[in-house]
């Protein structure tokens, strides 16, 4: 097997699941079938027949939504594995850092699949249903969020969630302090300031109490050595210790996504291919936004498996 050094792994958060997500790949490759299955028999219920024959409303549940495309990720990662593509350094989008731990070997995928689905759980029980909302911010600079944000706190918590991609940050906080900050956003100019359809305030101090039961949970799991680095969500520093690692786990529930940043370390790293797997496109669009010369691959379904080995056996 090549190490091809340019290279990293990017995998999707919650919200890019669809039915059906990961069919094509596990229906010709064994070993992505395989992940099915191991996850089917960790979680104790089919999550292949929810996902290829299920319904987006039982899908879009977060404790189904979180191991779904976290199963869906891992398993169209092996047909790249298969191919003799290993990575330099991998990442993921909230949820997506999981798959990144698994990736770089720190998790067993059993273990990550069955964390996930608590860890679901706990953000949905940490904030009452219509008690907090999420939106995007397009069109304004980080810094003006930010101090959007602090404008916005008389009426309650709000704080970023994600730095996307550059023009691009998610909020998330108490449902009116949220719409507070919409209409300040608009104010100073955003083109954009949209509540979002979530089931939850991801990634802001609401989310405290999910991160203190994930992390009894993450004690009882046996954190591996790390084979490559794994940008981490809360510091976007590239990361080699598994102890670390846990503690960051921990962090990232409540703590804003670093993403643009985290882009930005891997292209400081010598990454020049990156390659989202699993559902959507979501992160290709971000990497493209943040570096242009930047290369974005993606693996969902076995058109797009084919043209990104095909760039690859050109270019590497």
């Amino acid at each position: 097997m090549r190490e091809l050094s340019k290279i990293a792994f990017i995998f999707p958060g919650q919200g890019a699941q669809y039915i059906g997500m990961g069919r094509e790949i596990a229906c010709k490759y064994p070993a992505s079938e395989e992940i099915f299955k191991k996850a089917s028999n960790a979680l104790n219920y089919d999550i292949e027949e929810m996902i290829f024959e299920g319904d987006e409303e039982t899908l879009k549940i977060t404790e189904n939504t979180q191991p779904a495309i976290l199963t869906a990720s891992i398993s169209g990662m092996q047909p790249l594995l298969e191919a003799g593509i290993i990575p330099y350094c991998t990442a993921g989008l909230s949820l997506g850092e999981y798959s990144a731990h698994v990736a770089a070997g720190t998790i067993l995928f059993e273990d990550a699949v069955k964390l996930v689905r608590k860890r679901g759980s706990f953000m949905q029980e940490a904030v009452p249903v219509g008690e907090g909302a999420t939106a995007a911010i397009i069109g304004l600079d980080s810094q003006a969020v930010i101090d959007a944000c602090d404008e916005a706190s008389v009426s309650g918590i709000v704080a970023p969630a994600n730095f996307n991609c550059p023009g691009q940050v998610v909020v998330s906080g108490e449902t009116e302090a949220v719409q507070m900050l919409t209409e300040i956003c608009l104010k100073k100019g955003a083109k954009r300031a949209l509540i979002l359809p979530v089931s939850a305030p991801f990634h802001c101090g609401l989310l405290r109490p999910a991160g203190e039961k994930l992390s009894k949970e993450l004690e009882k799991i046996d954190f591996h050595e790390m084979q490559i680095p794994v940008i981490a969500n809360v510091n976007a520093k590239a990361i080699t210790d598994k102890n670390e690692a846990k503690e960051l786990l921990v962090k990232q529930v409540s703590n804003s996504v670093l993403w643009e940043e985290s882009i930005r370390t891997m292209v400081n790293m010598g990454i020049d291919t990156f390659i989202e797997i699993g559902p959507g496109k979501v992160l290709s669009g971000f990497v493209k936004r943040t570096v242009k010369e930047a290369r974005a691959l993606n693996v969902e379904n076995i058109a797009s498996l084919e043209t990104t080995l095909n760039e690859l056996k050109n270019t590497n």
